[in-house]
C-alpha cells in the first residue's frame, strides 16, 4: 500500500549533532478517509476515517574523514502501519518498516546490512493505493544485506536477503503485504536480488533486475525449505523536466513447499507476468499521477483472463506534510501464493500527513 517520502522526510528533521556524526530524530503521523462506493455499510456512513499511524524516523551517518558509517531507521505504530500483525514479528499493530547500517567501502560503494529495501524494478510514488498488480514485487523491505554502487550513468546492488523480516516466521514486507504465504503456510527466505540500470540519455533509464531464493514451510513442525521461487523485471524510468513516466515488463514464478501443497490442495507452480506504467506531472507544489497496470496468469489451472488496475492521484505540499487525493479501481489482484485472482474493487481515498 503505502508510498512514502524516505529522502524528503528526513529533510524534515531535529538535528542533534555529537563528536564526529550528524544524527537526525523526526516523526510523522498520518490518517486516511475511505469512500467505497460498492460497500453498503460504508456508503451509509458517506465513508469512514481511520488508518491513523505515528512514524519515527532516525537517521545518522559519519562526518566526512571522521568515519564510513551510516544508519536509517522507521519504526511504526497504529492501524494505519501497513503492518500485518497476523504475520508480523510483534503481533501487534506496530513494525520496523526498515533499520539498517551502512558502511561505505569505497567513495562509489555502499554496504547495507539489516532491513532495507529489495533493488528490484520500480516503485509507484502513490500512497494509498500502493503497488497494486506489483503485488510480492513493489515497495518491499527484507532483511539481509546489499551492496550498492554508483558509477557515473551506471548504477547497480547485488542483495542476499535471509528472509522477509525479523523473527522465524513473519511474511511482514512492509509496504506490500499479503503476497508471500503467512506465518501459517510459508516464507520467503534466502533470496538473492540484483539490479542494474545504465542513464542511456540524459533523463532516460533503462534497467534489468532479477532475484532467485526459496521458500520455507510454515505449516508443518519439520519446516522444510523445498520450495523456490525467481522473478524478473526489465524497465524504463524518465524524467523530462516536470514530466515523469516509468514502465515495466515482468515474469514471475514460484514452486510451493511440499507440505503446503499437499494440505492446501493447490497448484505446486504459480507463474504469471505482469506489466505496469506510471505517469506524472510535478507543478510548484502539487503532484499529478497515475497507475496503470495488468497481470497475466500463466499458472496450470488457472484460466482466468488478465486484470487491471489503474489509481489516479493528486498531491499537495501544504508545508509540514501532503494532502493526497486518489482513487483506485480494479478487477483483480495478487493473492498470498502469488496468483493472479479475479475481484473488482474500488475506492476513494482523502489523506493528509504532517512531520516534524
Amino acid at each position: 500500500m503505502l508510498k512514502k517520502h524516505s529522502s524528503l522526510l528526513l529533510g524534515l528533521t531535529l538535528l542533534a549533532p555529537i563528536a564526529h556524526a550528524s544524527n537526525n530524530l523526526s516523526g510523522g503521523v498520518w490518517l486516511n478517509y475511505t469512500y467505497l462506493p460498492d460497500d453498503k455499510t460504508n456508503k451509509k456512513t458517506n465513508g469512514r476515517i481511520g488508518d491513523e499511524a505515528f512514524v519515527l524516523y532516525a537517521n545518522g551517518e559519519a562526518e566526512k574523514g571522521k568515519g564510513n558509517w551510516s544508519y536509517a531507521a522507521e519504526f511504526r505504530v497504529g492501524p494505519g502501519s501497513f503492518t500485518d500483525k497476523a504475520n508480523n514479528s510483534t503481533g501487534d499493530a506496530m513494525a520496523m518498516h526498515q533499520a539498517w547500517v551502512g558502511f561505505d567501502l569505497a567513495e562509489k560503494y555502499k554496504l547495507i546490512v539489516g532491513k532495507s529495501q529489495v533493488p528490484f524494478g520500480w516503485k509507484t510514488v502513490n500512497f494509498w493505493p500502493g503497488d497494486m498488480l506489483q503485488g510480492g514485487y513493489g515497495d518491499q523491505m527484507d532483511v539481509g544485506a546489499k551492496l550498492t554502487s554508483d558509477i557515473d550513468k551506471l548504477n547497480y546492488s547485488v542483495a542476499y536477503f535471509l528472509a522477509d523480516d525479523f523473527g522465524d516466521d513473519s511474511t511482514d514486507t512492509v509496504d506490500d503485504n499479503g503476497h508471500w504465504g503467512s506465518s501459517k503456510t510459508y516464507r520467503k527466505v534466502k533470496t538473492t536480488v540484483a539490479d542494474l540500470n545504465y542513464e542511456v540519455a540524459k533523463g532516460h533509464t533503462i534497467g534489468f533486475s532479477a532475484q532467485s531464493g526459496k521458500l520455507q514451510d510454515l505449516s508443518s513442525p519439520s519446516k522444510d525449505v523445498d520450495g523456490s521461487h525467481s522473478a524478473w523485471v526489465i524497465y524504463y524510468k524518465t524524467e523530462i523536466n516536470n514530466f515523469y513516466a516509468n514502465a515495466e515488463f515482468m515474469k514471475t514464478s514460484r514452486d510451493l513447499p511440499n507440505a503446503y501443497v499437499a494440505k492446501s490442495k493447490v497448484e505446486p507452480k504459480v507463474e504469471n507476468q505482469r506489466i505496469a506504467a506510471e505517469f506524472g506531472y510535478k507543478m510548484d507544489k502539487w503532484n499529478f499521477y497515475v497507475d496503470l497496470m495488468t497481470a497475466k496468469p500463466e499458472t496450470k489451472g488457472n484460466n482466468s483472463d488478465s486484470v487491471y488496475a489503474i489509481a489516479p492521484g493528486v498531491t499537495y505540499n501544504y508545508g509540514p506534510g501532503w494532502v493526497y487525493l486518489e482513487y483506485l479501481k480494479q478487477d483483480g489482484d495478487i493473492d498470498r501464493d502469488g496468483k493472479v485472482k479475479h475481484g473488482d474493487f474500488s475506492a476513494l481515498y482523502l489523506t493528509i500527513d504532517f512531520y516534524f
